[in-house]
């Protein structure tokens, strides 16, 4: 009897004496071969046999045509497993190998080091790009951003995190989320100097009118990542975290960090000198 002879294969429970069982039936055909097999076979034993190995052994009772049972000391398990070994006899369940190789750790360490290595060049060229283009203001936002990732990494470091690939994802977008809240001050900033205004009162506006937008996109994206670390698993779960840890650090240094730098600097300022911004 193979696997597509058998119409169905179910646990069940014997109604006398409530031990676990597994009925089955057979198609019409099936039915009469084996029908003709256990009546000659009656005290015998048959095997469950799967990829040419014995499975189970059985005893016949008596003879069986299109449906039976498959009686014993089962426990839950196995009589889930039989009822689905039998059920899946008519599946390909063989493998044959085509390729076989085998990936050492080094595998790993390498994509780390290419993920710190695109780090490290992502951080310097942004903190390049803050300095050319805010000029004396970019050293405020360079400033926070290393400030940045001395307080992510001590957190993971304290909290024995391990930076994973997803992970270091995860710092490259804190990064980005970083020198975005210092592009939204700055430019505020820009704005009301433009406008006349003095360079106190115009680090005051700026600071205040990016505060409300700096505190909505972080909030947004924590909880998404709050989703993440909540339903995902693994390296899913790695990025989530360390973009919690990031964020949180960069909305305390892009905001308070870089005030007070900024009010240690305007109070270096001569009467009439601007802002270098």
């Amino acid at each position: 009897m193979a696997g597509q002879d058998f119409r169905s294969a179910d646990p069940s429970t014997d109604q006398n004496t409530g031990q676990r069982e597994v009925s089955f039936t057979l198609t019409n055909e099936a039915g009469d071969k084996f029908h003709d097999y256990t009546s000659a076979n009656v005290g015998q034993r048959m095997a469950v046999v799967m990829g040419g190995r014995v499975k189970e052994v059985a005893t016949i009772q008596s003879a069986i045509r299109d449906s039976g049972r498959i009686t014993g000391s089962f426990s839950p398990d196995e009589v889930t497993i039989l009822s689905k070994m039998l059920k899946s006899g008519a599946l390909p369940a063989s493998l044959r190998y085509l390729e076989d190789r085998t990936i050492g750790a080094s595998l790993g360490a390498d994509s780390i080091k290419e993920g710190v290595r695109a780090a490290i060049a992502g951080v310097l060229v942004v903190m390049v790009f803050m300095l050319v283009y805010y000029r004396g203001s970019g050293i405020n936002a360079d400033l926070a951003l290393i400030l940045n990732l001395v307080i992510l990494l001590g957190v993971m470091g304290f909290g024995g995190f391990a930076l994973t690939l997803p992970g270091i994802a995860g710092v490259i977008l804190t990064i980005g989320m970083g020198v975005d809240s210092n592009v939204l001050i700055f430019e505020r900033i820009r704005e009301e100097v433009r406008a006349g205004k003095a360079p106190s009162a115009a680090v005051d506006q700026g600071f205040a009118h990016a505060w409300v937008t700096i505190v909505d996109t972080h909030v947004t994206t924590i909880v998404s990542a709050l989703i993440l670390m909540i339903v995902g698993s693994g390296p899913v779960r790695g990025f989530a975290i360390t973009l919690i840890i990031g964020l949180a650090a960069n909305l305390f240094t892009a905001v308070f960090v870089s005030r007070v730098i900024f009010d240690a600097h305007l109070n270096k300022l001569k009467p009439g000198e601007l802002v270098s911004i």
